[in-house]
């Protein structure tokens, strides 16, 4: 089952999305600019073979509600998002998104 829902931080605008799998959901919460995402995000990839794209991508591991996600730290975080939008290993998600305004 795709569960999608508008949510707000801050009065800012996001969306969640949360993808039931067997054995393990996707949860991502992303506006137009940039997304974080659960441990499945392979940020190693868009680091490597993506980086051209200039994606806004962090994940956060061990999270499986939305609130979790949110107050997660971030594990790892693309290049991109640490040039454009100061983003950090270990900064909490509901921070980091709050700087895509």
């Amino acid at each position: 089952m795709v569960h999608v829902e508008p949510i707000w931080i801050d009065d800012v605008p996001f969306t969640f999305t949360h993808v039931e799998l067997p054995k393990t959901d996707l949860l991502v919460i992303s506006n137009d600019i940039g997304y974080i995402m659960c441990g499945a995000l392979d940020i190693d990839l868009l680091n490597e073979k993506l980086s051209d794209r200039q994606i806004v991508a962090a994940r956060a591991t061990g999270v499986r509600t939305r609130d979790e996600l949110l107050y997660a730290p971030l594990q790892k975080v693309t290049n991109y998002s640490k040039e454009k939008y100061g983003w950090e290993e270990g900064m909490i998600g509901k921070n980091a998104l709050l700087r895509l305004k």
